[in-house]
């Protein structure tokens, strides 16, 4: 996987402020945080949803196994 230095970030800052200049640069840094920020809440709330989904999935098959266990055991007894 490529790695990205110093150099190229830098190169990067100073394009950016060449093409959208310095009065807004400041205003689109700040716009690419909040939409980091929001994708990155997005992603926290659907990776909750999906570990919460699958812990209910998890005890319901916990609780079908122990309820399979249980008929065997009345079925043996009588």
């Amino acid at each position: 996987m490529p790695q990205i230095g110093w150099l190229e970030i830098l190169s990067v800052i100073i394009i950016a402020i060449l093409v959208l200049g310095p009065k807004e640069f400041p205003i689109a840094l700040k716009k690419i945080g909040s939409y980091i920020g929001k994708l990155k809440n997005t992603i926290n709330n659907f990776q909750r949803e999906v570990s919460s989904a699958t812990k209910d999935i998890d005890l319901n098959e916990n609780v079908t196994a122990e309820d399979d266990k249980i008929k065997k055991i009345k079925n043996k007894n009588g």
